[in-house]
């Protein structure tokens, strides 16, 4: 009932704010919560986040980057890249972790950006962050298939795969393993969160346990000289092969493993004391995944040279190649990917269905994708609809044009709630002139893009040498300026990010850097997508938004409950 008498006296005709303004009580997030009916269930606890956070960044990712990333760009190197890149994960995490414990609300990075920068920031960020997790599902879907094959033995074309020749190469080899987990997944995520979290906690124990073998069978053989020695004499050698920007390029790359953890911060909603238990949870599991990565990446480096690691399989191609005793365990990496793939897919589902019945409750999609059903406690509509949707893609859609079209939304999204948690810190309206916040993100940001720009396509020597150190220079008298010319507008009451506004900056850069490294496919798609959501924004969202009603610019219509409605409901 407070629910809706805050509903109630909250009118939609008062004033209209200023665009990018913040909600500063909870009576928004209250009336916008009010649109998915009952409530979803608090029964997670920090376990339960750090579960979640370890099974949905420990998936097939490590198995597939961890090659790549030694034999093309850092050889041993790598465990650095890997401790990089978590570095930049768990900055990332501070900033999520700071929103998520003051808006202990679903979905993550949207609401996060709404209540900062403006619903159309927001509603653009998050549907190309649910476009990513669609792909990304359906590609870690059909790995299941291929990881399946591999632990059974079998060739997955032409066993666990049908082929329709009168459709396209890339999209004719249907893979209905694929289409059964995902819905079998969906199943359980709309049964119940707390039960999702059991499935989430036993698979990610027994993927553990893997990896966990995997490490010390790989120490056990391994070698030492492989840390310095390639099999090739001709090859560059030592801990350093490809240089310290090698180190970077493969963190840029295996940093893709990271991502996950993002998830975690969708549930908060369904978190008991989220003060205490999101930070442990989000911050915890980052930390957790970022040793058991450098320990699996040393492993490999300990059992071959990195010119002999196969990019696309390095720890089963490893015991495939060595003597017939030890080819037993080829399979069993097979088996313990597979559970792999099954956390990550599990967790990133129960992330998309948050994001989407979140959107849905500022009015920006149809309001059924927020309705929470009754007995579950669960966006039952949200997660079939996505997991209907998922599993088309994943019927028929080659894995290699699916990795193509991930990860540029999803660090795209980090850069915003980076952004975000600074504007938040330094800017009050009303009281405070947001500009000078506005030109410092922006002044930042240019330099980052500049910084990129030059490590990628400026030839290596002393003149790049110094344009890059001109821009840290640079870079570094921008934030130091900032943060004496600049007070803090607020305080946060529970958490908030340490060494402000440092971290987030750092965190912004990381995040450019690493956009800078992906392919043209994905800028392509991004473009693409990010044009269909103007449209679709401009053409519907606009006409039906929480914000628009709550202005009164448009009326007072069905999304907003009006007092007869509010009071029959109470």
């Amino acid at each position: 009932p407070q629910i809706y008498l805050r509903a109630l006296s909250d009118t939609p005709n008062r004033p209209p704010r200023s665009a990018g303004s913040m909600y500063t009580s909870s009576e928004e997030t209250s009336r916008a919560r009010a649109r998915s009916g009952p409530t979803m269930k608090r029964s997670l606890r920090w376990h339960d986040l750090v579960g979640f956070g370890i099974g949905g960044m420990v998936g097939a990712g490590v198995f597939v980057t961890s090659g790549r990333a030694s034999r093309l760009y850092a050889g041993p190197a790598v465990v650095l890249s890997y401790a990089i890149a978590g570095l930049c994960a768990l900055l990332s995490a501070f900033c999520y972790t700071e929103f998520a414990v003051e808006m202990p609300v679903a979905g993550g990075a949207f609401s996060y950006i709404r209540v900062t920068f403006g619903e159309f920031l927001a509603f653009l960020t998050g549907a190309n962050l649910i476009i990513d997790y669609v792909l990304s599902n359906a590609a870690v879907a059909r790995g299941f298939t291929a990881y399946l094959g591999t632990a059974l033995g079998l060739s997955t074309r032409t066993h666990l795969r049908f082929t329709i020749r009168t459709l396209p190469d890339g999209y004719n080899e249907m893979d209905l393993i694929a289409v059964a987990v995902i819905l079998l997944l969906t199943l359980v995520i709309c049964y119940s969160t707390r039960e999702s979290s059991w499935l989430n906690m036993v698979l990610t124990v027994v993927h553990i346990l893997f990896i966990v073998f995997v490490i010390v069978v790989g120490f056990w053989r391994g070698e030492w000289k492989n840390f310095t020695e390639p099999a090739n004499p001709k090859n560059p050698g030592g801990f350093f092969p490809f240089g310290v920007s090698g180190v970077f390029n493969g963190a840029a790359m295996v940093y893709l493993s990271y991502i996950g953890y993002d998830a975690v911060s969708t549930m908060a909603e369904e978190v008991k004391d989220p003060e205490k238990n999101i930070p442990i949870g989000i911050s915890g599991s980052v930390v957790l995944v970022t040793v058991l990565y450098c320990l699996m990446a040393a492993s490999m480096s300990a059992l071959l040279p990195y010119d002999m690691i196969d990019p696309e399989a390095p720890f089963s191609g490893a015991f495939k190649n060595g003597s017939a005793g030890w080819r037993w365990v080829s399979n069993i990496i097979g088996v313990g990917a597979s559970f792999g793939i099954l956390t990550s897919l599990l967790v990133a589902m129960l992330g998309q269905a948050r994001y989407m019945c979140v959107i849905g409750r500022s009015c920006v999609v149809p309001t059924w994708f927020a309705k929470v059903n009754a007995s579950t406690s669960t966006p039952v509509n949200a997660s079939a609809f996505l997991g209907i949707f998922t599993a088309a893609i994943a019927l028929f859609t080659d894995l290699n044009i699916l990795l193509n079209l991930v990860s540029i939304g999803t660090l795209f999204v980090f850069y915003m709630v980076a952004n975000a948690v600074i504007y938040r810190r330094y800017v009050n309206h009303g009281a405070t002139n947001p500009w000078p916040t506005l030109s410092f993100l922006f002044c930042f940001s240019l330099t980052s893009l500049i910084f990129t720009l030059l490590w990628q396509f400026t030839p290596s020597g002393k003149t790049k040498a110094f344009m890059l150190g001109s821009c840290i220079i640079v870079a570094i008298f921008v934030v130091q300026l900032f943060h004496f010319m600049v007070p803090q507008a607020r305080k946060p009451e529970f958490w908030g990010v340490p060494l402000m506004p440092w971290i987030p900056s750092v965190s912004i850069f990381l995040n450019i850097f690493l956009l800078g490294s992906l392919d043209r496919p994905s800028y392509v798609r991004f473009g693409f997508f990010s044009g269909l959501t103007v449209l679709v924004y401009v053409m519907y969202s606009v006409h039906s938004s929480f914000d628009a009603e709550k202005n009164g610019s448009l009326g007072v219509k069905e999304c907003v409950d009006t007092p007869e409605n509010v009071i029959s409901k109470v």
